[in-house]
């Protein structure tokens, strides 16, 4: 094993199998990105779209380290780090519809901030990067945010629906789940979220220059992996959603990921299944 991948997996504590997850993606998603860049000859911005806990920030995360130890700048960011405070968050749950206090749909991001940050990145000079805390549920103070000096090679951004294109409006009509049935019964707040992911999100979305979906087997296994997330997270300190907690939370996510499962495979430029483990299928 490289030197710098063992020390990569050491100090993100990942176990050996983490290795075909390397081989099979993050090995060759940096080949690509090499080419990408080559090709481009400016800095490459690769859109990474994955579930809830389908491994999509420890494989950036991977993907960007093997590009720097080739020698390049290379930087991974979230989606989540872009997310509005509780104030603004509950300004808009007074003003639109209160299921936008809960982070993470359309519409809880700061979209105008990310889209200064990726173009900051292709430039001269220095970029702060922003960072959230989850713990508080706000933006870190900017003395914590991420510096990085420019121009970047490659930028990877990971997130749950990096990339996604707004559901049609007659399919918004039915409800997916309780959550919708119960807390949205005219649909405002799920039309909301589709036409904030058809305006800002697009703006976003046309910086990316290639698109890499992480395609879980269906939204059925979802709950699954963000249930192991949060049982680690409570394990390693004490916080963390309850397993009821978590069967309430993902359903925020439900319908856009199903919506992501079925109509970004036949556009994305490289598509990456996953089995119910996690560990990807192997592509020959």
């Amino acid at each position: 094993m490289d030197d710098w991948l063992a020390g990569f997996m050491a100090e993100e504590t990942l176990p050996d199998s983490f290795r075909a997850t390397f081989d099979e993606v993050c090995r060759p998603l940096g080949d690509r990105a090499l080419d990408w860049r080559a090709d481009f000859g400016r800095t490459a911005f690769v859109g990474l779209c994955g579930a809830q806990g389908s491994g999509k920030s420890t494989i950036a995360a991977a993907t960007a380290a093997y590009l720097r130890a080739h020698g390049l700048r290379a930087v991974q960011m979230s989606l989540d780090d872009f997310y509005l405070g509780r104030e603004a968050r509950g300004w808009l749950a007074g003003q639109v519809h209160r299921l936008l206090q809960v982070r993470g749909p359309p519409g809880t991001h700061d979209v105008a901030l990310a889209c200064a940050v990726l173009d900051g990145l292709r430039g001269a000079g220095e970029t702060l990067i922003p960072a959230f805390d989850k713990a508080v549920d706000e933006r870190a103070p900017r003395s914590r945010w991420g510096r990085v000096e420019g121009p970047v090679d490659v930028v990877i951004l990971e997130g749950w629906c990096v990339g996604a294109r707004p559901e049609p409006a007659e399919r918004l009509r039915t409800p997916v789940n309780r959550l919708e049935r119960q807390d949205d019964p005219t649909g405002a707040w799920r039309g909301y979220v589709n036409r904030q992911l058809g305006e800002g999100y697009q703006a976003l979305w046309s910086r990316l220059d290639r698109l890499v979906l992480l395609q879980a087997p269906g939204f059925e296994v979802v709950r699954g992996w963000r249930t192991e997330q949060e049982a680690k997270l409570r394990a390693r300190t004490g916080a963390g959603m309850t397993d009821a907690e978590v069967g309430r939370f993902v359903q925020h996510y439900e319908r856009l990921t199903r919506w992501i499962l079925e109509e970004m495979p036949g556009r994305a430029d490289w598509r990456i299944p996953l089995r119910p483990d996690r560990t990807p299928v192997p592509q020959r």
